[in-house]
């Protein structure tokens, strides 16, 4: 599995961006082919202080390739091209592939 992750900063308004990314930009990324899954919080915490982040996503796809072919599809683009309309305090996008643990 790849495991794409976007950390949101503070926006400047964050009801209106908890309001838009539910209302508008979430059913963009149901969108997204080769999704497997996705989440997202609001609630971000720090296991000490205040946290660097406002909100968090994930998305899981099969592999890299999946993920990048997602990314560049049309409806990638919808998503990538409407972070702006509610991401004042910015992002960051990391990707990787998930290794399973053992315990």
């Amino acid at each position: 599995m790849h495991k794409l992750v976007v950390l949101y900063s503070k926006p400047a308004d964050p009801d209106h961006f908890r309001d838009y990314y539910v209302t508008n930009h979430l059913p963009l990324v149901m969108n997204w082919p080769g999704l497997l899954a996705w989440r997202y919080s609001f609630d971000v915490a720090a296991t000490t202080g205040e946290a660097p982040y406002f909100a968090v996503f994930e998305g899981d796809f099969a592999d890299a390739a999946a993920m990048a072919a997602a990314r560049a599809s049309p409806q990638g683009q919808r998503v990538a091209a409407d972070v702006a309309n509610y991401a004042t305090g910015g992002a960051v996008i990391i990707h990787y592939p998930v290794q399973d643990g053992t315990g």
